[in-house]
């Protein structure tokens, strides 16, 4: 294998651009950039005994290798980031779960509003709502705290009054009545047409909430306060005063956020720290607006075990900053990043202006890194404790239990998911030292048992498992039930090569932990930590299976629905299909949109609406 593809390396050119490295699975499990291919990727098949572990395990596995030329080093790192996002191979450094960042939207409707969604419901949200000419999506975040998200949600909620419905609204009069809000003086109603709140006046309003969620208090106070005296001298003292208690919320958020004041006046900065402790590593944010410090977030990062310093900063660099939409001037960091130049070129790139990055050696701003770095390791200190406690602890509890003697490294738990016997669907989900592995979770498609057995659909998943002989065997697995399916699976896994893996059942109602050879269920108290984790495991692969068998249900129910309809053949339902991306958008789809596919035509958008909405 390596000669192969020494001989490949050969006909690399010496150009800027990406490389993806594979392994035998063909999973790309490294992506790079280089200012030259060739000597870049020369570099990996070197044998130098002082290589770090990271770069000797990555040797090991490399099996195969894909480039990408780029005409600049610029060009290249934005493929680089892009191709990491879509990826997340596992030797790049990441934001530890950033598709579960929570991000606020501001919607591109005629009559915008907010939304909460994660970095993965992106794409499927926009099928939501119907896009006006001229609009685009507003994004801010990722933050690392929902629940101060939805707290910020309920404040602008609570002061700037922007609709919270879901309906299409063009300006026209709706013909359901106006919401409880609009009673409370929380909406302005733009379901009532033009005539009650125009797209210009209802704009304003959302360009307040853009001022308010970018930190620009100051300039969001005078636009107000200069609002309210118009009001008040042309005698319209009903806004005036609405003007004003919205001002003194204001204010108040304000003073409450804006804790720490600045040397400098109206600087827009951002603070990264790098914090290190033991094999986890963290960069804490300082987002200084104004002036001021606004808010602070911790992110955690995956795959930065054995990197240095300068790797880590500028891997979070490109991860966070390639997903935000607001760029502030200057970038302050603790440890100097690599290919620094490089990285201000991408980020003028991304932000459409100059965005300064320093590392600073003295002064207020080194105290400001400090500190952010302090916060950094308090957190991760904190958090090494926290695990320590859930999940180290009950691990070796459990490995004791079960007789390993050490800790399980993997886990797995399975579960099956019906509705009466019909769609059933298993479900594999993978646990590594206490942390769930989802690029490892599994579905299993049941259809050779009879509706309803719950056994026999449990042994079918945990026989084709078995015979999966290039997953890596678990330590344990645990089973979703009682001592039914704890003997069901000990009767098909002692068929198998996994006959010598120990199983654990918990049965519910009251959670109960059952184990091979014993009849009696194992005496632990309701906060048991070693309970706790495997309700965890339970709960997580109870979810993973229903959400298997919905999807399931709904292509299952759309598809036959579709098949049904008169003048929808198989190219349309390929078309529809082609159109949306799957069988639940076609479903959420309303009659306007199903138009817009290639081949349908307004009356029989039309029908396939009602026919997909009629009562079945």
């Amino acid at each position: 294998m390596q000669d192969q593809l020494k001989k490949k390396l050969r006909n690399i050119p010496a150009m800027p651009g990406v490389y993806l490295l594979k392994d035998h699975n063909d999973r790309v499990i490294y992506v790079g950039k280089a200012s030259s291919l060739r000597h870049r990727l020369g570099s990996y098949f070197s044998k130098n005994n002082m290589l770090s572990p990271r770069l000797r395990s990555l040797q090991e596995k490399l099996a195969d290798i894909d480039f990408v030329v780029t005409d600049t080093e610029v060009e290249a790192l934005i493929l680089e980031c892009n191709l990491i996002k879509e990826y997340r191979p596992r030797f790049n450094v990441n934001l530890k779960d950033d598709k579960d960042y929570p991000y606020l939207m501001i919607t591109p409707e005629f009559y915008p509003r907010m939304e909460l969604l994660r970095l993965s419901q992106r794409e499927g949200r926009r099928g939501r709502y119907q896009p006006a000419p001229g609009k685009e999506e507003k994004y801010f975040g990722p933050f690392t705290d929902v629940g101060a998200v939805r707290e910020t949600m309920r404040f602008i909620s609570s002061i700037f009054p922007l609709r919270r419905c879901r309906q299409f609204l063009d300006g026209s009069p709706s013909t359901s009545r106006p919401c409880l809000n609009y009673q409370m003086n929380r909406c302005l109603a733009p379901c009532r047409g033009e005539k009650k709140v125009s797209s210009a006046e209802y704009g304003k309003m959302v360009r307040q909430v853009i001022l308010f969620l970018q930190g620009r208090y100051s300039e969001l106070e005078n636009k107000l306060r200069n609002k309210m005296e118009e009001a008040a001298h042309k005698h319209n003292f009903e806004e005036a005063a609405i003007l004003r208690d919205r001002l003194h919320s204001l204010q108040r958020v304000a003073g409450q956020r804006q804790n720490m004041i600045l040397n400098e006046n109206n600087a827009e900065r951002d603070i990264l720290a790098l914090g290190r402790h033991k094999n986890r590593s963290a960069v804490h944010l300082f987002k200084i607006r104004g002036g001021k410090l606004l808010s602070q977030d911790h992110f955690l990062l995956a795959g930065a075990e054995h990197v240095e310093n300068e790797e880590i900063i500028a891997s979070f660099i490109k991860n966070y900053y390639n997903r935000a939409d607001n760029f502030p001037s200057e970038v302050v960091a603790s440890d100097h990043p690599a290919d620094a130049e490089l990285l201000k070129k991408w980020l003028k790139v991304k932000a459409g202006r100059r965005v300064n990055l320093r590392v600073p050696r003295r002064g207020y701003l080194k105290n400001l890194v400090d500190l952010a770095r302090r916060n950094s390791q308090l957190r991760l200190e904190e958090e090494e404790q926290q695990r320590s406690k859930t999940i180290e602890q009950p691990l070796e509890d459990l490995g004791k239990l079960v007789g390993l003697g050490t800790a399980p490294k993997r886990i797995e738990g399975f579960d099956i998911s019906h509705l009466y016997g019909d769609q059933p669907v298993g479900a594999m989900v993978v646990f590594y030292y206490g942390e769930p592995s989802k690029q490892d979770y599994r579905r299993f498609n049941i259809r050779k048992v009879s509706a309803g057995d719950d056994y026999a659909a449990l042994q079918e998943v945990l026989k084709r498992r078995a015979g999966q002989e290039s997953w890596p065997n678990p330590d344990l697995i645990i089973i979703d039930g009682g001592k039914g399916q704890l003997s069901s699976a000990r009767a098909v896994l002692d068929k198998t090569s996994m006959r010598d893996i120990n199983i654990v059942a918990l049965a519910k109602n009251p959670d109960q932990v059952f184990l091979e050879g014993s009849s009696l269920p194992v005496p632990l108290a309701a906060d048991n930590a070693m309970l706790k984790m495997l309700q965890r495991i339970r709960d997580e692969v109870h979810r993973f299976a229903l959400s298997g068998h919905r999807r399931r249900r709904i292509h299952s129910s759309t598809h036959s629905r579709l098949e049904e309809i008169p003048g929808v053949g198989p190219k349309r339902r390929k078309a529809l299909l082609n159109y949306f991306g799957s069988t639940g958008k076609v479903m959420n789809a309303k009659v306007d949109q199903l138009a817009e596919v290639p081949g349908i035509s307004s009356s029989l958008a039309g029908i396939i609406y009602h026919s997909l909405h009629k009562e079945v």
